[in-house]
């Protein structure tokens, strides 16, 4: 059964200038994304650094949205990590706090190979009770989830899809072939949500609805209904925005702009810094173009 259809954003996590997180404004967030058509709410995926965020934050965020959203929408835990122990306790964490599914992504630094993810992503599957998306992430990760390692883990009940954003369409193609309609693939790349849709697609995990929850989810509900004509304009009306909120490293264009449209979510945590001028510029100017800014 599927955790959601349609955009689901990958909130960014808000900052106060000492870094911690900013509870408040996370309300605020999820009020927003309650307010227009954002189908389901991934809290502290990579959009939202969880990279950099404690564990014990990281749990609080997911009660806390869990909690205020109560059940309007369902509510998505990244709990991913390369050590299968603390994905085990950190994703019991995110189902205690309220979590109605966990996005795992393939273990990173380390890697291990398709027969080590499978062990990987059952032991998990084991710990808990509520379903699980896998992420194939590739170029964050150093390695891939292969076609045949999806079909493997798609006979696990409670593994009930993908995360795809290995930009590489055949392979998706050949996931959708071996794992069947019952496996939900979910596009990774908001460039290629209407191509992944095209596949047997249930929809994107958004960084671009932090700012056009509205647009992302039309393109999906478009294609379902089966204007395509509609669902292509719309896919390609953005790409501006796709090209702006990727110009450099996710999260930091996507938190540049919310600030610049007035949701004051923070800075990036370090590694990640603010962006250049001449990318601010340009994301300045797409979103102008795009009816954001005036």
């Amino acid at each position: 059964m599927s955790l959601f259809t349609g955009a689901c954003v990958a909130l960014v996590t808000p900052f106060k200038e000492d870094g911690s997180v900013n509870f408040e404004k996370l309300i605020e967030l999820l009020d927003y994304h309650l307010a227009h058509k954002t189908d389901a709410l991934l809290i502290c995926g990579t959009t939202g650094e969880a990279s950099t965020i404690s564990d014990e934050d990281q749990v609080e965020c997911v009660r806390l949205a869990a909690e205020h959203v109560n059940k309007r929408l369902p509510v998505i835990a990244g709990a991913g990590s390369n050590d299968t122990a603390h994905a085990i306790e950190l994703g019991k964490a995110c189902e205690k706090a309220g979590a109605d599914g966990l996005l795992l992504v393939t273990p990173y630094y380390n890697k291990t190979t398709q027969k080590g993810l499978v062990a990987h992503y059952k032991a998990i599957a084991e710990a808990v009770n509520i379903p699980i998306i896998l992420y194939n992430v590739p170029g964050r990760t150093g390695m891939r989830i292969a076609p045949e390692t999806c079909e493997e883990l798609s006979k696990v009940p409670n593994i009930i899809g993908v995360k795809e954003a290995s930009g590489d369409i055949s392979e998706v193609a050949k996931t959708a072939a071996l794992c069947g309609p019952d496996f939900d693939i979910y596009s990774g790349n908001d460039d290629q949500t209407l191509p992944i849709l095209s596949l047997g697609g249930k929809g994107v995990i958004s960084v671009t609805s932090n700012i056009i929850p509205d647009e992302m989810h039309d393109l999906c509900q478009s294609f379902w209904e089966g204007d395509y004509k509609k669902a292509c304009e719309i896919q390609l009306g953005i790409l501006g925005v796709f090209d702006a909120m990727f110009c450099e490293v996710n999260p930091i264009p996507v938190k540049g702009a919310m600030n610049m449209l007035g949701f004051n979510v923070g800075e990036c945590h370090l590694p990640l810094v603010e962006m250049s001028d001449a990318h601010k510029e340009f994301v300045k100017n797409e979103l102008t173009k795009f009816g954001l800014l005036k």
